[in-house]
């Protein structure tokens, strides 16, 4: 009988780390578990404190090769690992995040399904430390680049398997970012191809207080020059139907700010920290003075489209 597997793709996963972490057992076994074939695993040390640990861990888990970086950054240490790979796919796994099983087999065989497809991703969930869901998925199919331009799609890094062709025609990471650098990675994408969705919660996205994504000021401020970059780049491009898209994802980027910044003031108000508070309200209403005002717009849409 045939060996199947060498007939298939191959999958190249690339988990960056500077870290280790106390998750990232669990993050390889769940790469080692996949029911998908034909996976190679790079590992990107990117500059961590105690290499043996994160060596000592891949060993454990059975599968995966350790390179090691000087502190680089995680787009050139992504960018580092797929130089290394060798699979005509390849998929991004964060040191605290975790797959079903099924995730790359189903999003292997999607895009089987979809020649034309630069990228396949799946439903994700958030879950907290502790490996509980605390926010539900609510990936959905994007119609066209608009769709992903505005993000109503929830396409990730994690939740992502992209074409190696379309990484290499994007360029890969931009190492300028620190963060947003998947959102520059996904945005660059759509503009090649469709995307093909796999209906189902494959990936667990984990929210807790190391998460990069937590530093609100900064990741808001990264998003809006990556849109503004991706904006410009299209208009460039004579892609005048992604214009609006833009310009409701910088809104939105907007609103997201605002949100931030009263959550974090309410926490302090809580805790009697009345200067921080007014720190958070006041970079908000500098960041995006109009947010309010789009907040009650979206709220009303939103309505209007349920009574709908």
């Amino acid at each position: 009988m045939p060996d199947r597997a060498a007939d298939e793709p191959l999958v190249s996963v690339v988990l960056a780390t500077n870290r280790g972490g106390p998750f990232l057992a669990e993050a390889l076994a769940s790469v080692a578990a996949q029911t998908y074939p034909h996976v190679e695993l790079l590992v990107v040390d990117d500059g961590s404190p105690d290499p043996a640990e994160i060596q000592g861990l891949v060993a454990s888990a059975g599968l995966g090769t350790v390179l090691r970086l000087e502190p680089s950054g995680v787009s050139a240490a992504r960018n580092a690992g797929v130089q290394r790979s060798r699979g005509d796919l390849l998929a991004f796994l964060d040191d605290d995040d975790r797959w079903h099983p099924d995730r790359l087999r189903l999003t292997v065989e999607a895009l089987a399904g979809r020649p034309d497809a630069v990228i396949g991703y799946c439903g994700m969930r958030t879950i907290d430390p502790a490996g509980e869901q605390v926010v539900a998925a609510d990936q959905r199919a994007a119609r066209d680049a608009r769709d992903v331009v505005r993000g109503r799609t929830g396409i990730m890094l994690p939740n992502l398997v992209m074409r190696r062709s379309a990484f290499d025609a994007v360029g890969g990471f931009d190492p300028a970012y620190r963060q947003g650098e998947d959102l520059d990675l996904v945005l660059a994408a759509a503009t090649l191809g469709p995307f093909v969705f796999v209906d189902a919660v494959l990936v667990d996205y984990r929210y807790h207080p190391g998460n990069t994504t937590r530093a609100y000021r900064d990741l808001a401020a990264g998003i809006r020059v990556i849109l503004r970059e991706r904006r410009s780049l299209a208009r460039s491009a004579g892609r005048t139907d992604l214009d609006a898209a833009y310009r409701d994802r910088l809104r939105a980027n907007d609103r997201f700010a605002a949100w931030s910044a009263a959550r974090a003031a309410r926490a302090d108000l809580s805790d009697r920290r009345f200067g921080a508070a007014v720190g958070h309200v006041a970079w908000a209403a500098r960041f995006a003075p109009t947010a309010p005002v789009g907040w009650a717009r979206e709220r009303v849409r939103r309505l209007v489209a349920r009574e709908r």
